[in-house]
Formats: C-alpha cells, sequence, structure tokens
C-alpha cells in the first residue's frame, strides 16, 4: 500500500467546500484555483497576449542639484527621485561610492557625478527594450 501524506488543515477546508458545492460551482472553483495557479490577474494579461510584458517603471521625479551638497544628501536626494529602484540592489556600488569619499578624500561633487550616473543607468537598465531600427543605406 502506497503511503498517503496528511492534508494541511487548508487542503482539508477546500475539500469539504469543493464537496458542498454543485457541479457547475465545482466547475467554477477550479476554474478560478487554475487561474490563481497561472499568475491570476497579472498573469492574465501575458497568456491573453501570448507573451509577458514588461511594463516601464514610472518616470524619475527629478529634483535640481544643490550648489553645495553632502554625498549623503546627494544619495536620499536620488532615493527620492528614483524610487522605483531597489536600494538594496545598490547597496554595494553606492557605499563603495560613499567610501571613496570618506576614506580616500575623493571630492563631493565628482563622487555625487559618479552616483548621478549610476541612478541613471540603473533606471535605464529597466526600461523595456525596442527594437533597433533597421540601418539606412547612408549608414551602411
Amino acid at each position: 500500500m502506497i503511503p498517503m501524506e496528511r492534508a494541511s488543515p487548508h487542503e482539508r477546508r477546500l475539500l469539504k467546500i469543493l464537496r458542498a458545492l454543485d457541479v457547475q460551482d465545482r466547475a467554477t472553483l477550479i476554474a478560478f484555483a487554475e487561474f490563481l495557479m497561472a499568475g491570476g490577474a497579472a498573469g492574465a494579461d501575458s497568456v491573453a497576449g501570448g507573451l509577458e510584458r514588461t511594463p516601464a517603471p514610472p518616470e524619475p521625479q527629478h529634483e535640481p542639484r544643490p550648489t553645495q551638497e553632502s554625498v549623503v544628501a546627494a544619495i536620499k536626494r536620488l532615493r527620492r527621485v528614483y524610487p522605483m529602484l531597489d536600494a538594496g540592489e545598490m547597496l554595494h556600488e553606492t557605499s563603495a561610492l560613499m567610501a571613496t569619499h570618506l576614506l580616500q578624500g575623493r571630492d563631493a561633487a565628482e563622487v555625487i557625478d559618479d552616483l548621478e550616473v549610476l541612478f541613471v543607468s540603473r533606471y535605464q537598465a529597466r526600461l523595456p527594450r525596442t527594437p533597433e531600427a533597421p540601418l539606412a543605406d547612408d549608414d551602411a
């Protein structure tokens, strides 16, 4: 005899609900469960469209760069400008740039320039790629 795995409380409750439903409602419940398993509303667009679409990130909310800005203030400003970027993913690079300023005495303005380049490049990497236009005869 094959050993049977004991059902979890959620599985037992779902089975009890399924057994209490009529045939049509059972089919609806199963269809809904399959819909959820496929990704729910988020997966419906990719199933309907035939391919997965990645939405474009929101536009940055640019703030003017103050003339006298500390590196810490610049990082805070850039995080406000680019809230769609994960600060945790950028922690290593951001802290390395901060360290060049604090430990090696690199000029704050240069470090802030590099931070801005870092944030812009990370934002642009999240933008959906568009197919490149074919080369014109003059460009070949």
